[in-house]
Order: C-alpha cells, then sequence, then structure tokens
C-alpha cells in the first residue's frame, strides 16, 4: 500500500515522492531534485541505505545494429559507509569489486527482457550508493531505482519491475532480512518481479527443499506486489512521455520468402544433425540452398550474413515449434533426458586434485590448490572488510566454442558464473576449526554446448573430493529451460544450443540429494507461474539425483589422504595470553621459528595456530617449539635442557626456547660439589626434573633426580642455601629485560 505521494511541479521537472511501508521498514522513491540532465532519475531510500539512480538513452550506436547496446553500472562509493579505501598508494574507487559487478549483472538481467524485441538504441543505467547504513544492503534499492529511473524516463520500457529480498529465520520467511539477519538465514532469496509474473531469481540455500523454495517465491510475490504500485504511482506523477525506439532494420516480405524457402531444406537436415558441429552444418547448407533460389536483386537485399542469421533465427523458431507440437528435440531426446556424461578425477599428475566433467559437448576441467591461511583473499569493499578462503574462478576462453579471442581476464558472465558454482558448494564445506585450508578451484571451459556454469559446479564437487576435502556431500547442478507460446509451454531438461539461446527461460538449480543450494534463472518472457517454477523445479532434482548418482560410481567421498604435493596444516589452539610469549618482542620468537624451520604460522585472536608446511620434519620440528613456547611448565616434567649460565650456586638450564630453571649446586649430586665448573660447562645438555615452581614464577630444578636411581627434595620444600654464603638472585626465567639483584636479607 502507498502510505505517502507528493507532488511539486517546477521548471521542465516534476518532483515527486512516494512512501510504502516493506518488510517493517519505509522504501521511499522520490525524482525530480537530484541528475536532471539524466533521461531519468531517482533517489531510492531503504533505512539509511541510498542510492541515486539513472536511466539514459541515445540514438543506435550503428544503424544495422543487431542487438540492443544496455550497459548497467553499480557504483560502490567508499563514502557511503564513512570508509577510505585500504590500499596506501590509491584511494579512488577502480575496477568494480565482484561483488559490485554481479549486483549490476542480476539488475541487467532483470531489466533487459522488458525492452521492446528487435530496439537498437545505446542505453545506460546507473547504480550510484550515496549512503550505507551497515544493515540494509544497497542492492535491493539499486534494482528499484533502475526499475524507477526506467519508468520515469522517456526510454521505451515495459515496467514497473521491483526486487525484494527474502530470508528464512527460525522456519520463518523474513523479507529484506538485515546483514545481521543474513548470518542466521538458511535462504537468501533475491527475486525481480511485477507481483503476478517472476522475471529474475537469484539465490543461495542450506540445502532448501524445493517446496519451501516455491512458498519463499510467493512471499516475494506479495512483497513485490506492494513495491510495483509505488513506482507505478511515481511515473503517472513525474513520468516522462515515452520516445519511438530505433529498431533493427529488416525487410518482412523478403524474410518470410527466406523463411518459406529456407524451412523444407532446415527441418530436413535437422531429423540427423545432434552434435553442434552437424547443427552448424545443416544451417549453412541451407542458407547455400536458398540463395540459389533468390533473384539476384534479392541476393543484393541481404548480404550473406543476414541471411546466415535469418536462418539461425528459423532454426530456433522450427525447434519452439516441432517442441511445443510433440516434444521434439534435436539429438532425439527426450525433455527430461540429460546428455551422456563422462566423469573422471585426478586427471592431472602434481595437482592437489582434479576432475574432468563432460555433459553432452560441455566439458569442464576443474582444479583445485590447497593452501594455508595466509592464502586467504581479503576483501575490501564498501560493505566489508573479510578474508576469503574458498575462491572459485570459471574462464571461458574462445576455443571452447571454436571462436578465435583475446583473452583479456573476465568479464561479467565469467565472474557471475565463477560465483554462482562458489555459492552452490559453500554449504558443503568443513568449518575453519576442522578444515583450516583456503581452497583455489578453477573451472577451465574446454568445450560448451550449454550450462558450463552447472558443469563447474559438478567438476568442482569432484575436485574437492580427489583432494581430499572433507565436504559433507557432493553437489550438482542442472540447467532447465522452457518453450511456450503464451498458453502452453514444455520443460526441457540439460538445455543446450538452440534451446538456451532462443529459449524463454535459462534456470540453473544447483543441489544435493537433500536440497538446493544454489539458483539463478533469466527469462525472455514477460514473467513466470508457480506451475512452470514447480515443474522445473521437479524435473530439476529428477536430473540432479542421475547426475549425483553418475558421480558416485566415480568417487562418492573425500579421499582420506591428501595429494604428496599439498601442504599440509597442523591447528593447535593456546591460551590467549600465551599469544604474546608465541610471537616475542617485536616478532622475535615467532619469525626465528619461521626462519629455521620454513614454515608458514598463522595466529588468530582467539588463539588458533596453524602451521602450515610441505615438510613434515620441519612442520614436527615447528610444532614442538609452539608448543614448548607457549606451554606451562609443571612440578614432576623431565626436560632434556642446554646450560646456558653458570653461577657461584648453580646453573640455569633452558628447558624450552626462552624457558630456563635453575639447578642449585646441591642438586648436582648426592655428595658434596666444591665448584659448579667441575660437573658442567655452558653448552652442555643434561636431563633435569622440575622439583618446584616458586610463588614468583621461578623454576627449581634437579640434575640427581633425573639419572637412575635418583631423587630430589620435595616439591616445596626449602630451598637449599648456597654452600659458603647468602644465597643470590638467579635472574629472570625467561627472555626480557634482566630484573637486577634482590635486595638483601
Amino acid at each position: 500500500m502507498i502510505e505517502e505521494s507528493t507532488l511539486v511541479s517546477g521548471g521542465n521537472h516534476t518532483m515527486a515522492k512516494c512512501t510504502a511501508q516493506i518488510g517493517g521498514q519505509e522504501l521511499c522513491i522520490s525524482t525530480g531534485e537530484l541528475a536532471k540532465q539524466a533521461g531519468g532519475s531517482v533517489v531510492v531510500q531503504y533505512g539509511d541505505t541510498v542510492v541515486l539512480g539513472t536511466a539514459t538513452m541515445n540514438n543506435a550506436l550503428y544503424e544495422d545494429g543487431d542487438f540492443l547496446p544496455l550497459l548497467v553500472d553499480y557504483e560502490e562509493k567508499f563514502y557511503a559507509a564513512g570508509k577510505i579505501k585500504g590500499s596506501r598508494f590509491i584511494k579512488r574507487e577502480g575496477r568494480p569489486s565482484d561483488e559490485a559487478t554481479l549486483t549490476a549483472r542480476f539488475i541487467d538481467r532483470s531489466i533487459r527482457p522488458l525492452f521492446p524485441d528487435g530496439m537498437i538504441n545505446n542505453i545506460q543505467v546507473v547504480l550510484t550508493v550515496l549512503s550505507y547504513d551497515g544493515e540494509n544492503d544497497a542492492d535491493i534499492p539499486a534494482m528499484i531505482a533502475a526499475c524507477a529511473a526506467l519508468s520515469v524516463s522517456s526510454v521505451p520500457w515495459n515496467g514497473p519491475l521491483a526486487a525484494v529480498r527474502v530470508g528464512r529465520i527460525e522456519d520463518k520467511f523474513v523479507i529484506n532480512p538485515t546483514v545481521s539477519e543474513r548470518e542466521q538465514s538458511t535462504l537468501d532469496l533475491v527475486v525481480a518481479g511485477t507481483g503476478e509474473r517472476i522475471v529474475m531469481i537469484e539465490a543461495s540455500a542450506t540445502e532448501v527443499p524445493e517446496d519451501i523454495i516455491l512458498d519463499a517465491l510467493e512471499e516475494a510475490q506479495k512483497a513485490l506486489a506492494l513495491m510495483v504500485p509505488v513506482i507505478a504511482q511515481l511515473t503517472q506523477e513525474a513520468g516522462r512521455a515515452k520516445v519511438e525506439p530505433v529498431m533493427m532494420k529488416s525487410n518482412p516480405a523478403l524474410t518470410d520468402k527466406l523463411y518459406a524457402l529456407a524451412r523444407p531444406v532446415l527441418s530436413e537436415k535437422l531429423q540427423t544433425a545432434g552434435t553442434k558441429e552437424e547443427l552448424r552444418q545443416a544451417e549453412a547448407a541451407t542458407a547455400a540452398a536458398v540463395v540459389t533460389q533468390l533473384s539476384p536483386e534479392e541476393q543484393a537485399m541481404m548480404t550473406p550474413k543476414q541471411i546466415a542469421a535469418a536462418v539461425h533465427e528459423l532454426h530456433g523458431l522450427y525447434a519452439r515449434e516441432r517442441g511445443l507440437q510433440d516434444g521434439w528435440r534435436e539429438g532425439g531426446r527426450a525433455l527430461d533426458e540429460v546428455r551422456p556424461l563422462a566423469i573422471k578425477v585426478g586427471v592431472l599428475p602434481r595437482t592437489h586434485g582434479s576432475s574432468l566433467f563432460q555433459r553432452g559437448e560441455t566439458q569442464i576441467l576443474n582444479v583445485i590448490t590447497l593452501g594455508g591461511p595466509s592464502d586467504v583473499q581479503l576483501i575490501d569493499t564498501m560493505e566489508i572488510e573479510a578474508k576469503k578462503r574458498y575462491i572459485h574462478h570459471y574462464n571461458f576462453p574462445g576455443y571452447s566454442v571454436g571462436e578465435a579471442k583475446p583473452n583479456r581476464g573476465p568479464g561479467r558472465r565469467e565472474i557471475g558464473h565463477g560465483s554462482l558454482a562458489e555459492r552452490a558448494l559453500l554449504p558443503v564445506l568443513p568449518d575453519k576449526e576442522t578444515w583450516p585450508y583456503t581452497m583455489l578451484l578453477v573451472s577451465e571451459v574446454l568445450e560448451s554446448n550449454g550450462s558450463s556454469s552447472m558443469g563447474s559446479v559438478c567438476a568442482s564437487s569432484l575436485s574437492l573430493m580427489d583432494s581430499g576435502v572433507p565436504i559433507k556431500k557432493p553437489v550438482g547442478g542442472i540447467a532447465m529451460g522452457l518453450i511456450t507460446d503464451g498458453t502452453n509451454y514444455k520443460i526441457l531438461t540439460d538445455i543446450a544450443g538452440v534451446e538456451d539461446e532462443k529459449g524463454d527461460m535459462d534456470f540453473k538449480i544447483a543441489g544435493t540429494r537433500d536440497g538446493i543450494t544454489a539458483l539463478q534463472m533469466d527469462i525472455k518472457i514477460s514473467g513466470l507461474t508457480r506451475e512452470i517454477l514447480s515443474q522445473a523445479l521437479a524435473q530439476a532434482k529428477k536430473a540432479r539425483l542421475e547426475i549425483l548418482d553418475a558421480m558416485d560410481k566415480v568417487i562418492n567421498q573425500p579421499r582420506a589422504e591428501l595429494s604428496p604435493y599439498a601442504p599440509r596444516i597442523f591447528n593447535m589452539r593456546i591460551p590467549v595470553e600465551k599469544i604474546g610469549d608465541l610471537i616475542g618482542p617485536k616478532g622475535k620468537h615467532i619469525n626465528e621459528i619461521i626462519e629455521q624451520t620454513g614454515v608458514e604460522i598463522d595466529i588468530e585472536d582467539d588463539g588458533l595456530v596453524s602451521i602450515t608446511s610441505n615438510d613434515g620434519q620441519a612442520m614436527e620440528k615447528a610444532k614442538e617449539w609452539v608448543h614448548n613456547l607457549t606451554r606451562e611448565i609443571k612440578s614432576g616434567e623431565r626436560f632434556e635442557g642446554r646450560v646456558t649460565r653458570i653461577m657461584d650456586f648453580g646453573a640455569f638450564v633452558e628447558l624450552v626456547p626462552n624457558v630456563e630453571g635453575m639447578v642449585h649446586i646441591s642438586q648436582f649430586r648426592d655428595e658434596r660439589i666444591d665448584s659448579i665448573s667441575d660437573v658442567v660447562k655452558v653448552g652442555d645438555i643434561i636431563p633435569v626434573i622440575v622439583i618446584e615452581i616458586d610463588t614468583m614464577g621461578r623454576i627449581n630444578l634437579s640434575h640427581k633426580a633425573a639419572l637412575p636411581g635418583g631423587n630430589a627434595e620435595p616439591a616445596g620444600g626449602a630451598r637449599p642455601p648456597h654452600r659458603g654464603g647468602r644465597d643470590r638472585d638467579r635472574g629472570p626465567r625467561r627472555a626480557g629485560p634482566f630484573r637486577g639483584p634482590r635486595p638483601p636479607r
């Protein structure tokens, strides 16, 4: 329900504001005050999080353009959170973070289907975070701002649209949960839609069943139904008149003739074509046959590229028609059939773990590298500062689809697919206490013909088990498709090729046998109903279980041993008050351990110490060293210690690094000793037993008690006096400044 609506006219711009209560907080959308030269601009506030959204349209970039050049930019400003960028040398915001890229991508995926088909105007939507309150994420307000800016602008767009986040805490759904609430949630679902139909889904979950996902989508629809009227009201009060878009050039009469000529040829050739290359050849042969039937004048009106594009378009139309009519699919597959699977693990000899997952003509090589806690990725964004110990990279080279193109680093698609695979596996990873490793997984797409992202999920799960990471359960993924004429529809399992490109839905679903861990859905129609989503989820579960069965036949649990080339990590916990003893003054102790053993040591504030090394002997030496530096010496313990100093009254012996005790002259032999130097010298290694730790923390030792048949005075008894004079101070027992002589008694 719209709670408030204000309208102020002035100049060429109308100022308007609409508010509503969403998820227990006020959503405020206003226009007419900021960025007035943009095609459309709005400010969205939710809590104290504020986002400026603008939408600007220019003429087409190219007169003969054949796509919509839409650019969505999401800009995180550190000032919005009262932060200064962490780098010492560069303080200006630079390349968008992965999180910002993912937000821009889900906004793009939501709004793109609602532009007129064939429109080629140059459009840019910019979302700038002006204020961030630390509790209300800016991504949902940014999505609303994008939709509102397009709605009030002159850009042709079939909105309005809105977005909402749904969480689930203690079996109850929460609309737009705060950052702290999301940490308790078993579901993080983002939905864009109209209140009646869903356009885009993005979700992470901890093995949530399909029926709960459907219920969450219904909760999202209820919230969307409250927000869309707010944008509609704002548009009615302050929106500009829509302009006519620039459309792709076309010749409907010639295209219809070309379709008529190509249809019988293409339909015949598609009956026997199954592979990607066979389908290309079928299209090429059809285009060549069509050209010979066109007059010279008609040939001059369409270039070979345009004719090939028209045949490819006809290919998609034909596949859709046949699929709706009789369930026909290229290659003879059933609607719910998964393409042939081929699975291998341990395919590379020196890596820490690897797998090769092939489904049809989609082939993924996944390689895992294990590192120590110091190998974590540091995250510094407007919203968070964190350490990331599980990282997934996804690479999509041109050769995977038979193209020659330069490799210039990951684009938005690569970042998005990598993030999806990463989120799918997060719920099954072991916690840091039991598995302190940093895990870097890289998915190399070697072939692609449909859903390489879900192939990456499967390959990643296999690599994790191959490397010995104790994941709770394997995870599989599948991509679902849809073809519909508005009345009838068919759900397609494991979409490939033209089904993905020309179909109406790309619904990626990943999970274990017990529930869903990640979702991502894009559509090219106005929206989906619960009936369609329910069938898609059920059909996807059947396929996911089939894939997991195939994976289990190759490897069904993590290996018991790590690769011999992987580092070993030993975790130990020390008292928090001992952290300083381990580090030492200016890092002296810990640096000495690292220099002499070559290990890596990481210390957490709670006393968790992780020692990483590829050398077993070095690991054992470092473990003992850390243990000795942080242990509590107790009466009765035996040590083999090194004599460090000799005094008239006894000798000092180092028990463990930087911890000394004293053997009084009377504790060397039962018989009288005239001089300490007669029985021991500096550097000697001698056995000793702790006989007392006095109230000042000084450690008294006995050498004779450590000898065969030896004994010493009971701990806590009187300290034997120095023969020939008053007892003197024995100095410090631990490293540190000399405390000076004890005052005379």
